[in-house]
Parts: structure tokens; sequence; C-alpha cells
């Protein structure tokens, strides 16, 4: 039988950026179970420098990596023209990191992880934008 593309579902590229290998790799897998497209990053400068910046849907960040923040991410990303909703991951949110990480519209979500939350809060901004559900059919919760 021959396929046409039709029947595949567009799946939103999700950025991962976490010099945690393993945090990565684990949100990553989520993620992608979830039927997103996912690329992994383990530093900003290593989104940062690609000669072809992926078109993502939205970024996953921690909030401490060792070349940047998260935030300082965001911002340079955002300052080269990519309006990408953002999610800073922190293990300790102080009330001035989530001062300015709303300021710049980006979702706080606290370490450790409880269940699917980083999941839960990539489909609820993406969806905040969209009116939908972001996931492909048949992955819906």
């Amino acid at each position: 039988m021959a396929r046409d593309g039709l029947d595949d579902p567009v799946r939103p590229l999700i950025g991962v950026v976490n010099d945690d290998s393993g945090l990565r790799h684990a949100l990553g897998f989520a993620l992608g179970v979830e039927g997103f497209a996912v690329r992994t990053f383990a530093t900003g400068h290593d989104l940062l420098d690609l000669s072809e910046p992926p078109a993502l849907a939205c970024l996953v960040t921690d909030a401490r990596l060792p070349d940047m923040s998260g935030l300082d991410l965001v911002a340079r990303l955002r300052r080269r023209g990519d309006r990408l909703p953002a999610i800073l991951i922190s293990s300790n949110p102080t009330r001035r990191l989530r001062r300015e990480a709303d300021a710049a519209g980006v979702t706080v979500i606290e370490q450790p992880l409880a269940g699917d939350s980083v999941v839960d809060g990539v489909v609820a901004v993406l969806a905040a934008l969209s009116g939908a559900d972001p996931r492909p059919q048949g992955r819906r919760a």
C-alpha cells in the first residue's frame, strides 16, 4: 500500500537542553513516547552554534547550564527572532528567578520532576498557542 504521508501526524519538535545526560535522555524519551519529535543538547551553545538551527515548537531547558542560564538561552534565541515558548526546570526556583521567568513568559517547573510534569507543561504551552492538543492522534490522554 502506497503512503502519501497524509496519515503521518505532524510532530512538534521539542528542544531539550540539560547538562545532566540522564535527565536529558529521560526527558527526550518521555516526550518522544507522547509523540513529539525531540532534539537534545548538553549546553546552550550546542543549540545556539548550529549552522541551521532547528525550528523548535518549544524549548525545555535547565535553569543552570554550564555555559549560561536557561533564561539567557531563551533571551538569546528571542533576540535572533525565535519566539518559541519555553519551560525552565529548576531544583530551587527563587522568587527572583520566578519573577524573571514570568516577565519573559517562561514557565517554571520545579525539580524533582513529578510524573509527567514536563510533558504536561509542554502540552499546556503549545495548546495555549494553538487552542488544541499538540500531540498526534492516539497519543492524547
